[in-house]
């Protein structure tokens, strides 16, 4: 099945030693754009990830302690029939995981564009999450999220956002009508990719959830002495 080939895309390790303008480890680079953009040629994402989203996951990923080497973006600038989550390991700089996921029913139809932090919403939430445990619910296979952001996204844990499967996030659900279906504010990934995207994120990882808010820059504790560009 052609639609699973696309979903567990993972980016092989990069081989034959760096290029030669990046002759040197991502730890020797002097500052933290030079290691970010280094980063970013070495996992293979330019023409596959939006590099602005890609330098706030990165920026804000550096600034949070005691957690996994993996990062997991989400890019809700792409519409829901696009691949817009990535799982990286950002030790080995390697791409993971690649898949579509859906987004919440009040955040949008085909692109998410609205957000929320409240109980009842049905909205998904952007920033900066810790991984936490697994669990099976009533959603099978889930992971729960902590929201690091006060009043943009602390609320995941009461609200019972988690990362689980779906039924209505296979692709071919997108290919039917035009669009993913919708979750409660869940970020929810396909059934068949559910486990190991999840394995790959649980304990303690960070995950992002972008758009290009200006709103959400300005008031996010992680970037506010950063002059976005």
């Amino acid at each position: 099945m052609k639609w699973i080939f696309f979903l567990l895309l993972a980016a092989a390790p990069v081989s034959g030693g760096w290029p030669e303008e990046t002759d040197r480890p991502v730890a020797a680079a002097t500052t933290e754009q030079e290691a970010c953009s280094e980063a970013f040629q070495r996992m293979g994402l330019e023409g596959r990830v939006d590099y602005r989203a890609f330098r706030q996951a990165y920026e804000g990923y550096c600034r949070i302690e005691h957690r996994r080497e993996v990062l997991t973006l989400i890019d809700f600038t792409k519409p829901s029939t696009d691949e817009r989550l990535y799982v990286m390991d950002m030790k080995e700089h390697r791409l993971l995981y690649a898949s579509v996921v859906a987004h919440g029913r009040n955040s949008g139809n085909v692109y998410a564009t609205s957000f929320s932090n409240e109980e009842g919403s049905y909205k998904s939430s952007l920033g900066f999450y810790l991984t936490d445990v697994t669990y099976r619910g009533k959603n099978g296979y889930s992971l729960v999220l902590e929201g690091l952001e006060e009043g943009i996204n602390d609320a995941a844990r009461r609200r019972a956002i988690v990362v689980h499967g779906a039924a209505y996030a296979h692709p071919s659900v997108a290919r039917a009508s035009g669009r993913l279906g919708r979750s409660l504010g869940c970020p929810a990934v396909p059934e068949a990719v559910c486990r190991p995207i999840i394995d790959a994120m649980k304990g303690g990882s960070v995950l992002y959830i972008y758009a290009d808010d200006p709103d959400y820059v300005a008031q996010s504790r992680f970037f506010s002495c950063i002059n976005e560009k």
